[in-house]
């Protein structure tokens, strides 16, 4: 029974516990700010996961290619931001990589699935899986263009643009 002042007499409820009639709830405080490529189409496939997933709001969605996303209020640059996957933990610490998937997936309640790939050896292939996606992710999805996508030549470590087919081999 809710005293006069509305007050509902549990001093340890979190606002977000207590439902009184007419009252909406008081949303909880997000886990993590997770920042994504909107025009990549495997980001979006898995962000919208995660949203049907996060039934209580943990997650908080940002895409860096909407119009008005400002890459200044993360504190990271724009190219930072497309190279790889980062994410804002609610006390401002930013994450990037895969612990963002450990993040989003843990906030989600997949916690006991995320556990293992905090192991030494599997944390360290992870990294390293991360990093080789991340790096080929706009010609693995589709969207290469010659200003993001530069091969490099087998014979040197100089970036190379491809403008025209290379030449037939003799």
């Amino acid at each position: 029974m809710s005293a006069p002042n509305g007050d509902s007499g549990d001093r340890n409820a979190a606002p977000g516990d207590r439902l009184e009639p007419g009252v909406p709830e008081t949303p909880r405080a997000f886990e993590i700010e997770v920042f994504y490529d909107g025009g990549c189409p495997l980001c979006t496939r898995e962000m919208a996961l995660l949203r049907r997933l996060d039934r209580r709001g943990r997650i908080r969605f940002a895409d860096i290619t909407a119009e008005g996303f400002e890459a200044g209020s993360v504190g990271v640059s724009p190219a930072a931001l497309m190279d790889r996957i980062h994410g804002r933990l609610a006390d401002g610490t930013l994450v990037e990589g895969v612990e963002v998937f450990r993040r989003v997936y843990t906030a989600v309640g997949y916690g006991a699935l995320v556990a293992p790939t905090r192991l030494p050896g599997v944390a360290h292939v992870l990294d390293l899986a991360y990093r080789l996606f991340a790096k080929n992710r706009l010609r693995l999805t589709g969207r290469c263009t010659d200003e993001a996508c530069e091969l490099r030549s087998r014979r040197s470590r100089t970036p190379v643009r491809r403008t025209t087919p290379p030449p037939a081999s003799r």
